[in-house]
């Protein structure tokens, strides 16, 4: 790849081509609304995420050219607009239901459900999708610009591939849209029809003398080969690593070392299991018999999450302080924007808002803190507090967010274990001043959850800044269509997570006052940055945990590894990392191939393996989209169609997930076989 300096984007500085139009913004506030919405549903359902910004372009090139007859640089400010709803989404889904699992009262009443209301869920939402767009305005040369060939943020050069093959036609739209065309068959058979396994596992016996409780498995679906093959072999093997050494030696180790029952009190105490008496919970728990069915799953819930967590905010820390004397520059040139009386002289590619907009939208964040009733706090001293801490997490984190998306993707970023880390040094800090028990962990949780949901739209936006920046976008109006679509997003957003929240008569009939929270609606993320908030400020958590993380991290980084990639890896199942994996390995094979040969390395977005990696990822995504949605109203229906138990039955579990596994490999050879064919 080419050097920030050298590099020349599609839409050259110098051309004015219709970009920031009413159109534009408002087809992105459409998708904004249908895309969070869906991931809402789907974050809370089952704790997952789709991106959006990749499915929006596809769609933006599709029918806004020809319906809207929009350029690329609208069809930019479409998806980016779009965006915003799916990444706030996330964060909203992942926190604050947590004041719904809150500590009770002596009457067993949890006062902190009264903020779980919608002006309350909108406000926070609202606030930190602003600031996570907000923190980005100064980062932006640094992070996309000056790091351009170093951070390759894979969804966001993918999204520009779609703009950029969709305007060009030809063998570009041709590559790309075959490829989303093969991972969108692949996904219907998957995820609606269930003839491919979704994530085959091969798991050894607890009673193996050699490998206890040992897993090998995969989530095989065509946008993590994707994302692999376009962020290379070295990350996703660092990746993966972290992978290996939690599910192939401390997991096995830990299945040898600790009793099944101890491991169960652990899930308790974590809110994955009601009670020891009870069975379920994570790794489906036995009481008669005191084991789990599934033991690998209930240490990694039980333990290795908490270390990954520790790992994670160490390998973050440690990248700010490497970067601290890039941020200290960008910001300087930032700083220079206060005295620009105009843009005379600026390159269009390199317009920002101005660092006012940073310093006085910081101010305004923590008075609208302090000074609106429904957020948690006696006094606006309190409020105060909370919002300070909100604008110092909210940089670091921003910052931290913004590297690791750059590095594996906005789908594969820990989100929850940097939440967990604000969560703690939030508490850390209540503890200090003497804020502790259940009255202060609603305050903390307004911390964690901003901190979240700005984490995850800085994310975003940095896809989002990096798309702008390959096709030749004007940054600034990148960051105001940011603002709206949080906004307008935002408003959409507490309306279907109070929809989703209704109980139906069922679950009334069964006690429920909440139907999230009960086994329709779970919201696994915020179930446990609840149930830590609880534990942390009652002097209830194992801080061990954590510290192994955490040395972990300063291990590789004494062994020149960069600690983030594999400290993500260690957080992340290797359901996750390892599809990833597959797909670097098929980039390293390509590149090597043409290394042997004396064939130049392609390493150009738009080369065939690219374009076909972008289809992959754009079709997988967009087929998440629609089972996400379909499932609303259609959830018994696509059970009903279901193929998955007619074919175990047929060809046995082992079959079936053997069947996946070709089906994946397919997919691969398919990848491998267009990346080098030759123009």
């Amino acid at each position: 790849m080419s050097t920030g300096k050298e590099f020349r984007p599609y839409i050259a500085p110098e051309h004015n081509v219709a970009e920031f139009t009413i159109k534009s913004i408002l087809l992105g506030c459409f998708f904004g609304i249908v895309f969070g919405c869906s991931t809402t549903y789907l974050a809370i359902k089952a704790g997952l995420t789709v991106t959006a910004s990749i499915p929006i372009a596809v769609i933006a090139i599709t029918l806004g050219r020809k319906l809207f007859k929009t350029t690329i640089l609208e069809n930019n400010i479409i998806q980016t607009t779009g965006s915003a709803g799916e990444s706030i989404a996330a964060g909203v889904a992942f926190t604050l239901p947590g004041f719904l699992f809150l500590s009770a009262d002596e009457n067993g009443v949890i006062n902190s459900e009264a903020y779980f209301n919608y002006f309350t869920i909108f406000s926070l939402a609202a606030l930190g999708g602003m600031l996570g767009t907000m923190m980005m305005i100064p980062l932006r040369r640094s992070l996309i610009v000056k790091e351009h060939g170093v951070l390759p943020y894979p969804e966001g050069t993918a999204c520009a591939s779609v703009l950029q093959a969709g305007e060009k036609g030809g063998v570009f739209a041709q590559t790309a849209f075959i490829g989303m065309g093969v991972a969108f068959a692949y996904a219907m058979l998957q995820k609606v029809f269930h003839v491919i396994s979704e994530t085959p596992a091969f798991v050894t016996r607890q009673a193996n003398k050699f490998w206890p409780s040992a897993t090998i498995n995969g989530e095989i679906t065509p946008e993590y080969l994707g994302v692999g093959y376009i962020i290379g072999p070295r990350i996703s093997g660092v990746l993966v690593a972290g992978s290996v050494l939690a599910w192939w030696a401390i997991i096995p180790l830990l299945a040898t070392l600790v009793p099944f029952e101890q491991v169960a009190h652990q899930l308790v105490t974590l809110g994955y299991l009601k009670d020891i008496t009870v069975a379920g919970g994570r790794g489906n728990w036995d009481p008669a018999t005191k084991t789990f069915a599934n033991p690998a799953s209930a240490l990694y819930f039980a333990y290795i999450r908490q270390i990954g967590a520790g790992a994670v905010a160490a390998g973050g820390f440690i990248t700010l302080l490497k970067t601290i004397p890039t941020i200290v520059s960008s910001f300087s040139e930032s700083m220079g924007s206060l005295k620009e009386k105009g843009e005379a002289g600026i390159l269009r590619t390199d317009r920002d808002l101005s660092f006012k907009v940073v310093i006085i939208g910081s101010l305004l964040l923590v008075l609208i803190i302090a000074i609106l009733p429904k957020i948690p706090g006696d006094s606006i001293i309190q409020k105060l507090l909370l919002g300070v801490l909100i604008i110092v997490f909210g940089f670091f984190f921003v910052t931290v967010a913004s590297r690791i998306v750059g590095l594996v993707g906005t789908s594969n970023s820990p989100i929850s274990g940097m939440t967990i880390a604000t969560l703690m040094g939030t508490c850390l800090i209540f503890t200090a001043v003497g804020w502790t028990g259940k009255l202060y962990e609603p305050m903390a949780l307004v911390v964690g959850g901003i901190i979240c949901i700005a984490a995850a739209n800085a994310g975003g936006t940095s896809q989002d800044l990096k798309t702008g920046f390959l096709v030749g976008a004007t940054p600034k109006y990148q960051q105001l269509a940011l603002f709206i679509g949080a906004l307008v997003s935002s408003l959409a957003i507490g309306i279907i997570v109070k929809i989703l929240d209704t109980p139906t008569q069922d679950l009334i009939n069964q006690g429920f006052t909440h139907a999230i929270g009960s086994t329709k609606y779970p919201a696994p993320q915020a179930t446990l940055m609840a149930t830590l908030t609880k534990g942390i400020l009652s002097f209830n958590l194992d801080w061990q945990y954590v510290m192994v993380g955490l040395f972990i991290s300063v291990t590789l980084e004494l062994c020149g590894i960069k600690a983030l990639a594999f400290a993500i890896g260690l957080y992340l199942p290797l359901a996750t990392t390892l599809p990833i994996f597959v797909g670097g390995a098929i980039k390293g094979f390509i590149d090597w191939r043409a290394e042997r040969k004396n064939e130049p390395v392609v390493e150009d977005d738009l080369g065939r393996g690219n374009l076909f990696a972008t289809g992959l990822i754009a079709g997988g995504a967009i087929s998440g989209v629609v089972v996400a949605v379909l499932s609303v109203f259609y959830y018994e229906s696509l059970q009903s169609i279901s193929l998955e138990y007619g074919l175990t039955e047929m060809l046995s579990e082992n079959g079936y997930a053997i069947l996946g596994v070709l089906c994946f490999a397919a997919m691969a050879v398919i990848l491998g076989r267009t990346a080098v064919k030759k123009d």
